[in-house]
Formats: C-alpha cells, structure tokens, sequence
C-alpha cells in the first residue's frame, strides 16, 4: 500500500485542478489529502464527472459511485465573461481567481484570458456590480472530455504562484506596517513618550513582535 503522502500526490495528480471547492475543501489537493486519509468520498468532484470518479477509483480501490448532488453535477466546462461596460475596477475577482485568470488594476476594466480560466466560478458572487457571467466553454463535452491533463497541470501551477502571491502580498504589508508604526512611534515628542511608560512598553511590544515575525519570515 502506497503511503497517505504518495497516494495524496497520486490523486491529486487526477483531479482536475480547477479549484472550485465544491468538493467541500479549499483546494484539489486538500480533496486528495481527505481522501488518502480515508476521510472523504471518491465522488465529490463535479468538474472531474464520472471519469474522474473513475480515475479516483482505480487509485484507492473503492468502488466508483455516482457524483455526489450535494456537490453539484457533471457540466459542460465553463467561461468566466466580464462585462467591461460595468466593471468599475475593485480587483474583488483579481483575488478570487484562483488561477490568476483575470488580469487588470484598480479602478480599471478588467477582462478574462479564456485560456485560463477553469471555471471554478469563484469570481461571480465577489462582484460587486454583477458584471461577471458564466458561458459554456465547450458545449457537449463535460469532466475530462472538456479538460486536458496539459491544462491540468498548468492550473496546478498557476494556483500554486497564487498562493505565494498572496503570502507575498501579506507579508510585505505587515512589514510596511510594522515600519509605518516605528516610524510614527521614533517621530513622537519625547515628553509623550514618557508620560506613560506602561502605554509606551505596549506599542514597542507590538512593533517589535511585527518586526520579529518580519526578519523570521525573510531568514526562512
């Protein structure tokens, strides 16, 4: 028997990788780790369909099953459209999207790169103006006879660069942060640093630990 670590890779390496959650968990990869540790069903995965379930059989040895309804159903592969008529540039679907298939700025139009988008519908109800619709990408062809192991792969990839993008985005605001607040602390009077010794020890506390955790983070 493969290892719970050596099956998650195996079938994380055969579900689609669209990153939709509607499998109950945040990412395809958490969905292979509940079910290597024997606490999930094959069969949670609509954009994976029938095939996929299959896939995922062959790999654990349980039996295929019919998709789970809770879950949603086998579909035709879907396109993100944004209405650019509308879209008044908060970036909400920027940090939805995640694949990074939507590319613009702030208070700027915003637009889909087809290519790319899984479909995972995640974009739509962050909208604030509901400018985002959902067209079919690729009428009469569903799970993986509408999605290739190629694209797969590169969403794979793409979602990984997504994440670190964010863990960037976070830590580069804390450190600023973490500066803003020492900087506003060194331009203090020195007599209001000293009226209250007890509030002073507090805010250097604070800006010290924001500092800690921003040189342990750059030492890692």
């Amino acid at each position: 028997m493969p290892s719970v670590a050596d099956l998650t890779d195996a079938l994380d390496r055969a579900l689609p990788q669209t990153q939709c959650t509607r499998c109950g968990y945040p990412d395809c990869r958490s969905y292979a780790g509940a079910i290597a540790r024997g606490e999930a069903d094959i069969n949670q995965c609509p954009p994976g369909g029938a095939e996929g379930v299959a896939r995922l059989s062959r790999l654990t040895g349980r039996p295929a099953t019919p998709l789970n309804p809770v879950h949603g159903s086998e579909a035709p592969r879907l396109l993100a459209v944004i209405d650019e008529a509308w879209c008044i540039g908060c970036t909400l679907c920027l940090k939805a999207c995640p694949v990074d298939s939507i590319v613009g700025a702030a208070k700027r139009m915003h637009t889909v790169v087809d290519a790319l988008c899984t479909g995972c519908e995640l974009c739509v109800p962050v909208c604030p103006v509901d400018c985002i619709s959902l067209v079919e990408a690729t009428p009469g062809r569903t799970a993986w006879d509408a999605w290739t192991p190629a694209q797969a792969d590169e969403a794979r990839d793409r979602f990984a660069f997504h994440r670190l993008r964010l863990e960037r985005d976070r830590t580069e605001n804390e450190d600023r942060l973490a500066r803003k607040a020492a900087d506003k602390l060194a331009d203090l009077p020195a007599a209001s640093r000293i009226d209250d010794p007890a509030a002073l020890d507090a805010k250097r506390a604070v800006i010290e630990a924001a500092m800690a955790r921003a040189r342990a983070r750059r030492a890692g």
